[in-house]
């Protein structure tokens, strides 16, 4: 006998998942330093178990939503918006989860608005109490984002004054927006390539790594993402400068958007290449321009981009890199040894460069489909790696893939990485890997228990 789905019980499901992720996080989450528990003791054991508990019912919840949206009787794209704002509820108010990202972008904003240089300092010349949220790794580095984003962080600074708890909250809100932008863009974007709407949004925005990493995370990729897709939305339609402004504003978020106006000249550009080209560049400089000198940030952020190709990222060019590196010195070519990682990086990147190509000029599968397989190849091959980088192509092939294939790879690659990282942002030790593993085996016991126990009254009425 099949299991019962309807959306009601997708939404309950998924809303347990979220409550459960929240109450553990308020012991195990990324939590500010004075509030830190020790991973071994009782309470922080119990969140870390309660928050893999909560994933798995998430990534269950997502996937039988899945199978009502497929069925017979699919749910509207408003009915779907209403399951999104109903996960969402319970991390609006969480510490935040999975990273310590949030604690950096409040320290930056915090700099601008005291008038430092955040490309040329790490939040370490900030001092203080920010500065000591923030993970040791990136105290002193130099921020990669664009000033945008630092713009926004900015206004938020000023408008709390500083205070932590304020802050989170801002920031999140700030990526709840994000979400909200992408929620709107993937009916739209789905619809132009003959898609489902409601599919779309099932797979790009109430994907589990949005509400794990963009809502409980509060990362300003969500901003990105945003962007983008509205900007990909209103370039299809008839406000095609508008398109490039909200494009080129995603860019000046985080760099990697900028592949999107490659997207939006294709789009337009089906009768007159050369003259969509020079008017793309142009809006888009213009739009660079005008940012650069309202917000005051300067053009720093270009150099700054090489902040993730430091030496504590890690990717697959990374790892083989180092393995590299510590092969050389175990062979004597200590000499060699140095050129190994920078070798493997920019071979990554060399490798992303003829995937993109390849995809564009061969493969063509349309614009934001292709701009989606893209924006995936710069997150894998690229110096530095996150779960939530995988949102950059996800989302946008959620909006374009209409083969069932492609989508099943989708759902693989979201459970696979919404269980990759700890709620506290910090490695696992064998000991916090088997309490996450405890907490996902338990969730799956009482998954088969309900499955069971739903199944036996259809049965006995067969019988």
């Amino acid at each position: 006998m099949a299991f019962p789905v309807d959306l009601r019980r997708c939404q309950a499901l998924g809303l347990a998942g979220t409550a459960f992720l929240a109450l553990g996080g308020e012991t195990a989450g990324a939590l500010p330093t004075r509030d830190l528990l020790s991973p071994a003791s009782g309470r922080g054991a119990l969140g870390l178990v309660c928050v893999y508990f909560g994933v798995v019912l998430l990534i269950a919840a997502w996937a039988l939503l899945g199978k009502v949206v497929r069925g017979p009787e699919p749910p509207t794209p408003r009915a779907l918006l209403v399951v999104l704002l109903v996960w969402a509820a319970p991390l609006l108010l969480a510490p935040p989860l999975f990273s310590r990202d949030v604690y950096s972008y409040l320290a930056q904003g915090a700099m601008v608005d005291a008038h430092m240089d955040v490309y040329a300092h790490g939040p370490a010349r900030l001092g203080g109490p920010l500065a000591d949220e923030v993970a040791p790794v990136w105290r002193h580095t130099a921020t990669p984002y664009g000033p945008v984003f630092l713009a926004v962080a900015a206004a938020l600074s000023a408008l709390t004054e500083g205070r932590i708890p304020q802050g989170l909250i801002g920031m999140r809100m700030v990526a709840l927006l994000g979400v909200a932008l992408m929620a709107v863009a993937l009916p739209r974007l789905a619809r132009h390539h003959g898609g489902d709407p409601a599919v779309a949004l099932w797979l790009g925005a109430l994907n589990p790594l949005v509400l794990l990493h963009l809502v409980a995370g509060a990362h300003n990729d969500a901003m990105m993402l945003g962007l983008l897709g509205v900007g990909l939305v209103a370039a299809r339609g008839r406000r095609y400068a508008l398109g490039v402004v909200l494009v080129t504003l995603a860019a000046l978020v985080k760099a990697p958007a900028a592949l999107g106006l490659l997207a939006v000249v294709v789009i337009r550009g089906r009768t007159d290449w050369v003259r969509t080209t020079v008017t793309t560049v142009a809006v888009a400089t213009a739009t660079t321009a005008g940012v650069t000198a309202l917000t005051g940030t300067g053009y720093g952020w270009i150099a700054a981009l090489r902040t993730p190709v430091s030496p504590n990222n890690w990717s697959p060019t990374t790892l083989l890199g180092r393995a590299t590196t510590n092969l050389l010195h175990a062979l004597g070519s200590d000499h060699l040894a140095p050129f190994a990682l920078p070798a493997w990086r920019a071979a990554g990147l060399a490798v992303t460069l003829a995937v993109v190509l390849f995809v564009w000029l061969r493969l063509r599968p349309g614009p934001v489909h292709a701009l989606g397989l893209s924006l995936a190849a710069v997150a894998v091959l690229g110096p530095a790696i996150r779960p939530w980088y995988a949102l950059w192509g996800l989302f946008l092939i959620a909006a374009a893939a209409r083969n069932t294939s492609a989508q099943h790879r989708l759902v693989a690659t979201t459970g696979v990485l919404a269980l990759a990282v700890l709620p506290s942002g910090d490695p696992a030790d064998t000991e916090q890997f088997a309490l996450a593993v405890c907490g996902g085996v338990l969730a799956v016991v009482v998954l088969w228990q309900a499955h069971q126990a739903s199944s036996a009254p259809a049965l006995e009425r067969t019988a």
